[in-house]
Order: structure tokens, then C-alpha cells, then sequence
């Protein structure tokens, strides 16, 4: 953002009138990092405001004058005339007697080099006849691209000054000036610091002077607005983009460059000058941080009635911009149109169709308030990046619509003469943003900024940049602040401590270390389990990976995920990060085909990849209604083809399994695994976490407590091919919370027994609807509750065998060890506690031992 320190000082910024030095250290420490300081002054020093006294034509050129100018004997060292003339030759073809214009003298640099090949001015012959420096264009003296003459200067073009001859130009239009450019991204939150008047604002606040707004801004302006007038309608049908919408008509117009003074103003802050009504729109956006457009009336109008409509793109609509750009528009953009023509694309750029151009004799000026994530997303879809758009999509405040466009009409109707207004202006205003009270306390600020400020401390810094005290309680210890219309950053009371301590001035405040105890600090359990969890997996051989919070539609889909449920975000920085993911599972299976693509892990591709992040629903929220955090842990084991012909003859389910029946016993953890039925699969809790999973061969896992905590299986045909995964893939996801709770067993270091281990094989023949999970636990619990004192049992599936043929009957063989802390066991203890187990067994499955 350039502002100008003499514009400034128009708005009577207090503190303005210090060092530039001073000024932008301040700026730097209270506003926003200053980039770079500008002395225009440099430019245009020694260049004078002289008379064209005579000229004759030049006698070897066609082309050429030879002007004698009066420049009040200002200049020393140069030849003149006896009558105190100077003699310069000039080829432009506007040079008239008595012209007051620029004169560049001998040893000065043309305004226009000075950045570039500095070109210095000299005494020179030209066929013949000697010419002492140059006569300049606006282009040379680099205030606009007009070179098609010498610049003519009038009245019209100075501002309360007079026309002296021999007077420096660099004070006749205020070029005796400093720019000072100030990063844009220090004032994203504020809108208002997008135009001289809030910058001055400022300015003065942080030398704590009282700023005092021009009352052309401040004012209500007692005008009468209608929603429609007989040459001008206005129909808003997307009120929530369109927040207010003003428009007035112009008649009678006269299209021409603007005064000098107007064009060096928006040249000194980098604005390119056009003609007087384009210069004046932009003359106000940089004023104030409100863009403006203007329209040709005759080419909007039908019958001379203007009908504006504010919609939506239709289906395979496309615009032409004012920079000849054709872009095709999508359901999200705003519209400015007619019922036949595209007038712009709104906040964002003008259509070439109806712009101002010389035989412009009727305007439409606009002054509006657009949504400004829409803005900035349609700037980002389409690469624009106008001024317009950098101020739109910091949310401007719709109350400063009406005095810009006021006073933009009274600088219209003094800029062309024979201008008038031929129409009331016409409103759509569906949604005002009135600032509401905010009451805050002396301590609430005072304990947040560590200082011992005053009330009426606090007060005046506020009230210096145009905060309203409604009242101050009768225990004079808080205020009832309001904000002024142009800041729409301040909502809650911490706005106002960070005002108060940004206008006190942060190097103001003591440097003081805060008190800290000694104490230790509590231990954070969800952590502390979490790096549990990192462990285990790790010693396991599992590789831990960090994803990101966001993914995309597609991925969702693909997931069968419910994309209803995912939050969206409004501005995300590409469609790949637009939605917060409903679960793990997706983002590490994205990372499984280029792993195994990449063959990291050479003759043995194989690889176990694992995550721990919160995952967010639309379905789960807090007390306080605010979304939560779901903390969850992904894995999956995932093996090429060839890998898993050579080492794997089972499901890849079963080592998916395996990995997290270690991770259980590591963290003192009990989960059943359960058959995942319709019901349970699509239980709330996982029901967006079970989606990429196959029903048919995944379980549903459980605590003691019997509540769902996640899911552990083989991945469905449509997100397998879709993200190309190997056969051999199969991973699990459980809520980390549940898993805490359930995880109440604390591991402790024992002694080896002294005693031998014994082992027995026990095979029987199952019913072939029994499940092994079922039977499994059944056997475990027996061997339990009926094992020797002391006694530790170790129990492990060695065979589960079908003979070919057999439909009702399958063998499961087990491996049982037994170690006894106490003595030697007994082959009667051994024999007594697998009798009582086969008979249970039988009483519960019908299965016998062989």
C-alpha cells in the first residue's frame, strides 16, 4: 500500500509534520513493515513553471519552434535574450503564445529516466539554433502516458494556488513528496488501511494526537435514496454476495484528462491516469480503501432506462474484460448486468462492452459492498488481481458506500462543467454491518498487556482514531466501546486489547518475565499415550507419516465417505485441501502405491506405514457446540505381489491383525473382534471410517465396555483400483480416547520363572459356523479361570483345516504353553485343566477334542 505524506497531511494527520525518518519507524513499529520510502521531490527538482512569451518557426525545420520563455529570472548560469528571454527549441505541436508550461533547464534530469538511464538535459544546437534545455510533456515529467504535447498548465489544474512564473513545479503540485510503501500483508484484517484517510488516521493515533475524519466521510448525509428511479433500477438477486449496491446517473459529461494535481496524485502512489471520471473513481478508492466503477450509460441503457441486475453466472455464460481477457464463469461469481449484456464482473473488473470511452456523454456510477471470500476466490480462480480486489476481499464496510458516492458525484460535477445528476440514487442495501457496544474491563487489558494504564489512559488512545465511548460505569473501572463504521475487525473485547496496545505502543511496555513455578507440570495423558502408541508401532517396524488435515472431494468419493459430513473450507489453497478429512485411512493409502512404486525397501517391498491425527465431523460437537477433535490412529500393512507370493500364504488381514494385537498387549489394551454386520458398520461412531473397508472381510473392534472404537481389514474393490493398492493390503483405525480408557493396565518388568515351560498341542473338531475369534476367546477365558495359582498361559492358533468335501465340521489345532511361577506343573494339573476346558467347550460350541 503507497501512501503520500502531503495527501496525508490533507486529512490534518497529526504527526505528519515530523522527519520522514521518524515517521516511518514509527509506522514500522505501530502499523506495518515499511518496504521502501520514495522522495518524489528528487525527481523534479530545479524544474520551473514558465511563460511562452513568443515563438517563430524554426528555419531549417518544418516541425520545430523556437519558443522564448519567461521564467521571472529564476534560472542563473544560462544565455537569454537582452529582454531576459530564454530561447529553447521545441517540436510539439501545442505550442501557443502565453502557454504556461514546464520547463526542464540545463543539468536537470527528465523526471521520466530518473529510475532508469538518468538522462541529463544540456545546451544543445538543433539545426542551427541553440536550445537551453526542454519544454516537457506529462509523459516526460512522468505524471502520465500523454506525450502528444508540451503540458499546458492552468487554473484548472492547481488546487488553491496561484500560477507564478518561475515557481518550482515540484511545489505547484505537490511533488516536494514522500511515498512511503507499506506491506499489504500487515493490513489484511484492515480494510480501512487500504486508503490515505486510514493511514492518516493512524498516523495520528500512534503520535496520540486527535484525528478528526473529513465530514464529507463521517457525516450522515441527509440525501434521499430510492430503490428505483424512473431511468435507473437496481435488482440485487444474491443479497448474501451483494451486500449493498448504489448507483447514481450522470448527464451531460465531458470526457477529458484530468487537472495536473490529480494525475500527480495517483501517479505518486502508482496509480496510471486515464481521464478525468476514471481518475476520479480511482482518486477515491485510494482515498478512502472504496472502489468505485463508472459505466456509459448508452451502452447499458434500453429506451434511455438503465435495468441493473446482480446475479449469478448462467450455465456456459463468459465474460470479455476491460484488459480483453474472455473467461468462462462458473455458479459462484458475481454478475453486474443488464438483461442482455455483461457490464462486470463484480468487485473484480469491468466489461470492455461498456466502458467510458471520448463520446461518453452519459455515466452510471456505482459504488458497492461484495462478499469478500468470493471475491478473493474468484480472483484466485481466474488469476485477476486488481485494486479493486485487493481492498474488496479485506471486507470493507458497507456504511461508507453512501459518502464516497456522494462525494465522488460533487468531484464529477466540479471536474466537467456542464455536468449534472439526472437521476436519485438508487439503493439495494439487504445487509448492514453495524458495529454493536463491546464492553470491556481496565484489567482485562491492563492484565493481558502488562501494563498499569489508566481508564482515561485507555480512552484517549482510543478515541484519537475515532472509537466512540458510549459510557463508563459508575465503578469507572470498564468501558463500553464502540467501534467506528470502517473498522470491521473489532468484535470481541481482545480486539480492544490489542488496539490499546498497539496505539500505547508495544515498546513501551516493560520487559518483564512472567512468573513460572517450578512445579512440575501435569502430565498431558493424550500425549503421553500417543507417544505410546508411536513406540510400539515403531519397535513393531511400522513407519510413522504425517499427512495433511485437508484432502479433497475425490478422495472422499472415492472413499464413499459422506462428503456432507466433512467441513469445507471457503478460501482453501488448492481443490486437493478443500475439505477437513472424516478419517486416516484415505490419506495413508494415497501414500501406498508410490512407496511400492519407489521400491525403498528393494528385494522384500513390504512396508507398514501408520498415523496419528484428529479427523473432524460435522455430526460430532462439544458442549459449547464447537466441532471436535477426533483423535484417531491409521495403519496398513501393505506387500507387492511378488513380495507377498514369497513370504505370505494367508489374508492380509491376519497381519494387519497381528500388528495390532501387539500393539494391544504393548499398551495393556483388551479389544474383541467382532463380525461387521449392516448395523455395526454403519454405526455412527465409524460409520465414515469403516466406508473404505470390505464388509465381508473386516472386524469390528471393541472394548470390554462393549462400545465401538474402530475397525481392522482388507480395503474395498473401488478404492483398491482406484488408488491402484496391491493385493496384499490391509490395515485398521481406532479412536485413540477409547483406546486410552480401555488401555488400564500398567506393564511392569517380572522375573523370568525358574521353572520349565511345558506346551500342549490340542486340536478340535468345531462346528464350521463357529468363528474362530469366538472360539479363540472362549478357550483363553477357560484356560483362565481354571489354571494353577501364579500360572502365565500363552495360547496360538497353529492350524485351522477343512477336509475337502466336509461342509458341517472344521479342526482348529492349538498350541498351549504354561509357565508356573510357583513349581514344576504336573502332568495331572496339565491333563485336569484341559478336560475341563474340552468339556466346556462342548457344553458351549458341540465341539470335541481329537
Amino acid at each position: 500500500m503507497k501512501v503520500s505524506k502531503n495527501w496525508m497531511k490533507t486529512y490534518g494527520g497529526q504527526g505528519l509534520n515530523t522527519s520522514v525518518e521518524n515517521l516511518v519507524e514509527r509506522i514500522g513499529s505501530q502499523l506495518g513493515a515499511v518496504e521502501e520510502i520514495i522522495k518524489t521531490e528528487a525527481k523534479y527538482d530545479g524544474i520551473l513553471l514558465v511563460k511562452i512569451v513568443e515563438y517563430i518557426k524554426h528555419p531549417d525545420a518544418d516541425k520545430l519552434n523556437i519558443c522564448f520563455i519567461d521564467d521571472a529570472r529564476t534560472t542563473k548560469n544560462i544565455i537569454r535574450r537582452k529582454d531576459g528571454l530564454i530561447q529553447v527549441v521545441c517540436g510539439a505541436s501545442n505550442v501557443r503564445q502565453g502557454m504556461l508550461t514546464a520547463w526542464i533547464p540545463p543539468g536537470h534530469i527528465v523526471p521520466s529516466s530518473f529510475n532508469k538511464d538518468p538522462f541529463v538535459i544540456e545546451t544543445i544546437t538543433i539545426r542551427g539554433q541553440q536550445s537551453n534545455g526542454m519544454l516537457a510533456s506529462l509523459s516526460e515529467l512522468a505524471l502520465s502516458e500523454d506525450h502528444q504535447g508540451i503540458v499546458d498548465i492552468s487554473n484548472y489544474d492547481v488546487i488553491d494556488k496561484k500560477l507564478i512564473v518561475g515557481q518550482q513545479i515540484k511545489y505547484l503540485f505537490d511533488l516536494d513528496d514522500y511515498i512511503i510503501d507499506i506491506e499489504n500483508k500487515m493490513f489484511t484484517h484492515r480494510p480501512d488501511l487500504f486508503g490515505q484517510i486510514g493511514v492518516a488516521r493512524e498516523v495520528s493515533g500512534i503520535y496520540r494526537k486527535k484525528f478528526e475524519s473529513p465530514d464529507w466521510y463521517t457525516v450522515n448525509n441527509k440525501i434521499n435514496i430510492v430503490s428505483s428511479d424512473t431511468k435507473l433500477k437496481i435488482e440485487n438477486k444474491i443479497p448474501n454476495l451483494c451486500r449493498r449496491y448504489l448507483a447514481v446517473i450522470l448527464d451531460n459529461v465531458e470526457i477529458k484528462p484530468s487537472p495536473i494535481w490529480l494525475q500527480s496524485i495517483l501517479s505518486k502512489v502508482g496509480i496510471r491516469p486515464i481521464n478525468n471520471i476514471v481518475d476520479i473513481t480511482n482518486y477515491m478508492m485510494m482515498a478512502t480503501g472504496q472502489p468505485l466503477h463508472a459505466f456509459d450509460f448508452d451502452k447499458v441503457s434500453i429506451n434511455n432506462k438503465a435495468h441493473i441486475i446482480i446475479r449469478n453466472p448462467k450455465e456456459k455464460e463468459s465474460i470479455t474484460l476491460l484488459d480483453s481477457k474472455n473467461i468462462k464463469l462458473n455458479g459462484d461469481d458475481i454478475l453486474i448486468c443488464t438483461q442482455d449484456k455483461l457490464l462486470a464482473l463484480g468487485g473484480v473488473m469491468g466489461s470492455n462492452n461498456s466502458e467510458i470511452d471520448n463520446n461518453t456523454k452519459t455515466i452510471i456510477i456505482e459504488c458497492a459492498n461484495f462478499d469478500m471470500y468470493n471475491i478473493r476466490k474468484t480472483s484466485m480462480k481466474y488469476g485477476i488481481f486488481t485494486d479493486a480486489v485487493t481492498r474488496f476481499n479485506k471486507g470493507q464496510s458497507t456504511e461508507q458506500c453512501l459518502p464516497v458516492l456522494i462525494k465522488t458525484i460533487e468531484m464529477t460535477l466540479k471536474l466537467s462543467d456542464k455536468a449534472k445528476q439526472t437521476s436519485q440514487i438508487v439503493e439495494s442495501y439487504p445487509t448492514s454491518n453495524q458495529n454493536t457496544p463491546i464492553k470491556v474491563s481496565m484489567s482485562f487489558i491492563n492484565d493481558r498487556l502488562g501494563t498499569e494504564l489508566s481508564l482515561k489512559e485507555m480512552t484517549n488512545l482510543l478515541v484519537n482514531v475515532e472509537f466512540k465511548i458510549l459510557s463508563v460505569p459508575a465503578d469507572k473501572k470498564s468501558l463500553h466501546v464502540i467501534a467506528p463504521f470502517w473498522r470491521t475487525d473489532i468484535n470481541i473485547p481482545e480486539d480492544i486489547v490489542e488496539e490499546v496496545g498497539r496505539l500505547y505502543g508495544y515498546d513501551n511496555i516493560i520487559l518483564e518475565l512472567p512468573y513460572r513455578k517450578i512445579t512440575p507440570v501435569v502430565t498431558n495423558k493424550l500425549i503421553a499415550f500417543k507417544t505410546r502408541l508411536r513406540e510400539a508401532l515403531s519397535n513393531l517396524g511400522a513407519n510413522e507419516i504425517l499427512t495433511y488435515s485437508f484432502t479433497s472431494k475425490e478422495i472422499i468419493n472415492i472413499s464413499s465417505q459422506n462428503i456432507r459430513d466433512a467441513f469445507q473450507l471457503s478460501n482453501a489453497l488448492s481443490p486437493e485441501l478443500e475439505y477437513y478429512r472424516l478419517s486416516l485411512t484415505p490419506s495413508l493409502l494415497e501414500k501406498v502405491h508410490i512407496n511400492i512404486k519407489a521400491n525403498i525397501f528393494n528385494e522384500n517391498n513390504q512396508f507398514g506405514l501408520f498415523e496419528i491425527n484428529p479427523v473432524h465431523d460435522k455430526r460430532s460437537y462439544n458442549l459449547d457446540g464447537l466441532p471436535l477433535e477426533e483423535q484417531k490412529l491409521a495403519f496398513v500393512f501393505s506387500a507387492d505381489d511378488k513380495t507377498a507370493a514369497k513370504l505370505y500364504s494367508g489374508s492380509a488381514y491376519y497381519q494387519a491383525r497381528k500388528y495390532l494385537d501387539e500393539l494391544m498387549i504393548n499398551i495393556g489394551a483388551n479389544l474383541s473382534y467382532n463380525i461387521a454386520d449392516e448395523e455395526s458398520f454403519n454405526h455412527l461412531g465409524i460409520k465414515n471410517i469403516a466406508t473404505p473397508y470390505e464388509k465381508n472381510r473386516s472386524a469390528i473392534l471393541k472394548t470390554d465396555q462393549g462400545e465401538i472404537v474402530g475397525i481392522v481389514g482388507e480395503y474395498n474393490k473401488n478404492i483398491s483400483t482406484k488408488l491402484k493398492l496391491p493385493a496384499f493390503s490391509a490395515g485398521f483405525e481406532v479412536d485413540i480416547n477409547f483406546l486410552m480408557k480401555s488401555s488400564n493396565k500398567v506393564l511392569k518388568y517380572v522375573s523370568v520363572s525358574k521353572f520349565p515351560k511345558i506346551s500342549q498341542d490340542v486340536t478340535f473338531k468345531v462346528p464350521s459356523k463357529v468363528l474362530f475369534g469366538e472360539f479363540n476367546s472362549f478357550i483363553l477365558n477357560c484356560l483362565n479361570d481354571n489354571k494353577p495359582k501364579n500360572t502365565d498361559i500363552i495360547l496360538k492358533l497353529l492350524q485351522i483345516y477343512q477336509p475337502d468335501g466336509e461342509q458341517k465340521i472344521k479342526n482348529m489345532s492349538f498350541r498351549i504353553w504354561l509357565n508356573s511361577y510357583d513349581k514344576t506343573l504336573t502332568t495331572e494339573e496339565i491333563n485336569h485343566l484341559l478336560l475341563v476346558t474340552s468339556k466346556l467347550v462342548e457344553l458351549e460350541f458341540k465341539a470335541f477334542r481329537v
